[in-house]
């Protein structure tokens, strides 16, 4: 086989591969906006059931799209990123809902991209907690703080090289937001009790 040849085959196999990884990158975009506008609607408890129906199918596409024909796509980080903000969203649905959370595999993702996205929940747990001691919902936010805390503990668990799990920066802002979200809850807490012994020496003036 001529140079010719070997170049033209190999052009071929490149142009494919651009674009697949166009495809993948409209794909990777779609997931992240779908993401966010889960969260949001989740946030003020309205109705995500057909964004939900609709990422788990774009996620799968992609999924097979790229693992089929070119893993190393699938690892790349626009995509990683993607995935990281569909399992933001789907284990923060399963908090609301009351269900366990789902594993990396039902999700159909890899074990990277659902610890970052595990990592990412505890920012939007944090949010909900915020709402939770606006409304004096103190047995809510105690129940988010938990989870909060589970997950970091779950994060510590994973001591490995950032090139295989880059999840310390994960763990770092984790531990800081727990630590942040405890004491906030704390002092909430003794604000109120302060003020109801407030109400009752007034009541018996």
């Amino acid at each position: 086989m001529d140079l010719e040849e070997i170049g033209r085959r190999i052009e071929e196999e490149l142009d494919d591969k651009d674009s697949v990884r166009e495809i993948a990158i409209k794909s990777s975009r779609e997931i992240v906006r779908m993401a966010s506008r889960i969260i949001m609607s989740l946030h003020r408890r309205r109705d995500c059931e057909e964004d939900m129906r609709k990422i788990k199918e774009e996620v799968w596409h992609l999924r097979s799209l790229l693992l089929n024909q070119y893993p190393d796509l699938y690892f790349a980080g626009f995509v990683q990123n993607a995935l990281q903000e569909y399992v933001e969203a789907m284990l923060f649905y399963s908090v609301l809902k009351g269900k366990e959370f789902p594993g990396h595999r039902e999700l159909n993702v890899n074990p990277g991209a659902y610890l970052l996205g595990a990592g990412d929940l505890v920012g939007e747990l944090r949010r909900e907690v915020l709402e939770s001691l606006r409304k004096d919902d103190f047995e809510s936010a105690e129940r988010y703080l938990e989870i909060m805390e589970a997950i970091y503990e779950m994060l510590l668990r994973f001591n490995y090289p950032s090139g295989l799990v880059p999840v310390k920066q994960k763990q770092d802002l984790a531990r800081s937001l727990v630590e942040k979200t405890r004491g906030e809850i704390t002092i909430a807490a003794m604000n109120k009790k302060l003020e109801r012994k407030i109400e009752e020496f007034e009541g018996r003036i």
